[in-house]
């Protein structure tokens, strides 16, 4: 994918990598032994300028409205295994930066942006709840007016950042309409009547923190409105080619780490008096994987160069959250099966990578929503 970037992105990189070293690798098992990554994380991000590039300088932001920053931030985190912090950052930036961005008023702008940018305010998005899973006609978290505020009732589940967050866009009806019934609020921390529930207990992404929350008559003021009353489903889906783009970029670059990781194993680990990698086995693996993540690349170059012209589509943002996702299991799974008993073992890298690698499929709309969308697509 190089061949799209330039030597600044390049430098950026260096400078990411530079990052990993110094501040996530030191400190990434203890996160995980906490089940959450420290909010240390997005305030050196923010020192480093890997939050908010795009935003404008007055909020402390970039002021540069190009994506491949943030693809390069995505996948070399991904690649290092480290994907709980990946994720985290990817969330920040890629997924729910945008609605703050692009939907706020110049109040909520000098409000919330500038602290946002410098890691001070972790952002989580709610749209997921016990009973509505990708169906976002489904959602039943209500608020309704009273005076100069919205009483907010409901729960959600399954929400990334969650207990780390400072602000949450929460996703709620404020009418019955299927459609034009959805609306997007700002819950700060704090509010009363705002509550998290466990930092939910996961197979994989342990530093992730993962939520449910609670709004029992909780009161927001109507000044948190995002965009206008009405118009959150064209809002939410207005956002997810980029958020599966973001998607995509995690996964090629997960799959690339695992792979460099077994390369250098099977090189170095001998059975019957030589390196596993000698065999035509290893070989004819390794050649199959390689190619496999040279297709993928290409396919999520060639729809970032589409997202960085305004023409990445919802069908095909399907398409490579799809391929890439899928292909990241694939990937993951026959570089274990290379460790042989090692892999199974939470001291190699692989190990972590295997189990963080299975949700991949499932959130951000599962492999089976992303087929529906595209077989659609179709006439189907």
């Amino acid at each position: 994918m190089n061949a799209i970037f330039e030597e600044e992105h390049l430098a950026f990189g260096e400078s990411v990598r530079q990052f990993i070293d110094r501040h996530i690798a030191p400190n990434f098992e203890e996160w995980e032994k906490n089940k959450r990554v420290d909010r240390s994380l997005f305030i050196e991000a923010g020192k480093a300028g890997f939050i908010g590039v795009e935003i404008d300088e007055s909020f402390g932001g970039g002021g540069v409205k190009d994506f491949r920053y943030n693809a390069v931030l995505d996948r070399e985190i991904a690649r290092s295994g480290f994907t709980g912090a990946a994720l985290a950052l990817a969330l920040q930036n890629d997924v729910v930066l945008p609605y703050f961005s692009d939907l706020t008023n110049e109040e909520q702008k000098k409000r919330w942006l500038p602290k946002i940018v410098s890691g001070q305010y972790i952002i989580a998005i709610a749209m997921t709840e016990p009973n509505t899973g990708s169906d976002l006609a489904g959602i039943r978290t209500s608020a309704l007016v009273d005076g100069d505020e919205y009483v907010i009732n409901g729960s959600k589940t399954f929400i990334s950042n969650g207990q780390n967050a400072d602000l949450v866009v929460v996703a709620v009806r404020t009418s019955q309409d299927p459609h034009k019934g959805l609306s997007l609020i700002v819950v700060e921390r704090d509010t009363p009547g705002f509550t998290r529930g466990r930092n939910l207990d996961k197979i994989g992404l342990a530093s992730q923190d993962t939520s449910e929350l609670f709004f029992e008559n909780c009161r927001v003021p109507r000044e948190n409105l995002l965009g206008d009353e009405g118009q959150g489903f064209y809002y939410l889906v207005r956002n997810l080619p980029q958020e599966r783009l973001s998607l995509a970029l995690g996964a090629l670059g997960a799959a690339e780490g695992a792979f460099e990781w077994t390369v250098e194993y099977i090189k170095e680990r001998k059975a019957f008096g030589v390196p596993i990698g000698s065999f035509q086995n290893s070989r004819f693996t390794i050649a199959d994987l390689s190619t496999e993540l040279d297709v993928s690349a290409s396919f999520v170059e060639s729809c970032l160069v589409a997202h960085l012209n305004g023409q990445l589509d919802a069908i095909r943002a399907a398409k490579v959250k799809l391929h890439t996702t899928e292909m990241q299991l694939r990937v993951v799974d026959r570089c274990l099966q290379l460790h042989g008993g090692y892999g199974y073992m939470r001291e190699y890298p692989i190990a972590r990578a295997y189990v963080d690698a299975r949700i991949q499929t499932i959130y951000g709309g599962t492999s089976e929503i992303m087929k529906e969308i595209i077989g659609r697509s179709y006439g189907l």
